[in-house]
């Protein structure tokens, strides 16, 4: 038990260059967010609901740090600073790393019901600052995800992802309302699907109208070149003295 505490301290003091002892990590948020979990889902599993919804919430008060004692965590998990949430259906591997004010968000099931609704993040990933990873999708090993980055579709293993995906789903929420929609994100409806593909036909012909101007552009421009351009006409020079001795 004790070996397993060590060696879980260097493995977060080796990502952590800022500790200057092992016993200084016992110390951070995540670290501790990270033991009260371990309690938490022992009695989650044990289906102790209550008692592991209660250690969830001092965690919580204690640390600024939200995960559901359903999730699942693997060995060396570190969550450096705090304002993260781990869904209940999240599944972590090995040797993941979070940084501060991450969400592994849930997405709304297909078939409206319970299930999984999470991320999966596999051995080695690298969550940046203020990321947001949505839905039951699969970050592959050794990925990176940047600062700030929504992800809502599978990461390959070792890429690198950064940036915004958020954008308007075209859906008309009078046509498709409902009494509730679970984490306000109803992109497993037809709709969606269909406004989606209407988009990327649109995309695909004003790429290709695009490609035939670039092509008659450069044909004048081929043509132009290919013009001669005009000779200039400089006018003889007349001198006066020599006019005035012919008269």
């Amino acid at each position: 038990m004790f070996d397993r505490l060590i060696s879980y301290l260097d493995s977060v003091r080796a990502r952590d260059p800022a500790p200057r002892s092992r016993w200084e990590i016992l110390l951070y948020p995540g670290v501790l967010a990270l033991g009260l979990h371990r309690v938490a889902h022992w009695l989650f599993e044990a289906r102790l609901y209550f008692l592991a919804r209660f250690i969830n919430h001092v965690s919580r008060a204690l640390t600024a740090i939200d995960i559901h004692p359903g999730a699942t965590i693997g060995k060396n998990f570190f969550i450096d600073h705090g304002f993260t949430v781990i869904g209940e259906t999240a599944e972590i591997g090995d040797n993941v790393t979070i940084y501060q004010c991450v969400t592994l968000g849930g997405s709304n099931p297909t078939n409206g019901k319970g299930g999984k609704r999470h991320p999966t993040l596999q051995d080695n990933v690298i969550i940046g600052s203020g990321a947001q990873i949505i839905g039951p999708i699969v970050v592959g090993e050794r990925a990176r995800v940047g600062a700030n980055a929504v992800v809502t579709d599978d990461v390959p293993a070792g890429a690198t992802m950064i940036g915004l995906k958020a954008r308007s789903t075209l859906v008309p929420a009078e046509e498709w309302l409902r009494e509730f929609i679970p984490y306000g994100t109803p992109c497993d409806d037809p709709p969606c699907d269909e406004q989606g593909r209407a988009r990327g036909d649109c995309v695909e012909r004003l790429e290709a109208e695009l490609a035939v101007m670039r092509e008659e552009m450069a044909v004048i421009k081929a043509m132009l070149a290919d013009r001669a351009a005009p000779t200039p006409i400089t006018p003889e020079p007349v001198h006066l003295h020599k006019r005035a001795a012919e008269e």
